[in-house]
């Protein structure tokens, strides 16, 4: 996998752009809660992947590239002109993208996505300060601090992320866990945010499908073909 620079015209809609290519060894994909845009170069396809709730395992057609756009809490509802509410763990097609040209991103992703927002509407950050605190305190201090209701607060993030707030704070601490550098469990539990070790490793299993201690020693589910 190929990571790309992001330019600063792209950092208000792109969290990360790469370029990858099976080699037909296991791989594992994390649960995220972004949604993705990805090309496979091979057909010229243009897909969305929604937020990724579970682990997937799995094995790639050796040979297979895609580039891969993961994009910022909200962006990809500004983008795709339609709310994420039920796009979680689905992957769907795109026939087209509006002021998108799919040779040109097979050829310059950059450029091309440069191109596709430049004429967008600012996108609004709410969702961005919303996704902040969620990382640190409560939905309903979130909430408060917003001056949203719950419910609002709610609506806000599964039409712009596909998730809820609680599901995103969710993810988000597991995804701090799986960034950590090595150290003891407890100490890496109590900087994500859990109540204790055993939390943590509760939900590690929840999302992974196997406790951290066998992650990392990588003793992982068996993997299945890749579809996508």
């Amino acid at each position: 996998m190929r990571s790309l620079d992001v330019p600063p015209a792209l950092t208000r809609w792109v969290a990360g752009i790469d370029v990858a290519t099976a080699a037909g060894s296991p791989v594992v994909d994390v649960p995220d809660h972004a949604t993705t845009l990805l090309l496979r170069m091979d057909r010229r396809e243009l897909i969305v992947m929604g937020p990724r709730t579970r682990a997937a395992y799995h094995v790639g057609t050796p040979g297979r590239s895609c580039v891969r756009v993961r994009m910022r809490p909200g962006r990809a509802q500004t983008l795709l002109g339609r709310p994420l509410r039920d796009l979680a763990d689905r992957a769907l097609p795109l026939r087209a993208l509006p002021g998108l040209d799919v040779d040109r991103f097979a050829a310059d992703p950059i450029a091309a996505l440069e191109a596709t927002v430049a004429d967008r509407p600012e996108p609004a950050y709410r969702l961005d300060e919303a996704a902040r605190l969620l990382a640190v305190v409560g939905v309903a201090t979130t909430a408060a601090r917003l001056h949203l209701s719950e419910r609002r607060l709610h609506s806000l993030f599964t039409d712009g992320t596909g998730l809820s707030p609680k599901r995103f704070a969710r993810i988000d601490r597991l995804r701090t866990v799986l960034a950590a550098d090595t150290g003891r469990w407890s100490d890496i539990a109590a900087t994500a945010g859990y109540y204790d070790q055993s939390h943590m490793t509760a939900e590690f299993r929840h999302f992974m499908g196997v406790p951290p201690a066998a992650f990392t020693a990588g003793h992982h589910p068996t993997p299945s073909p890749c579809t996508t």
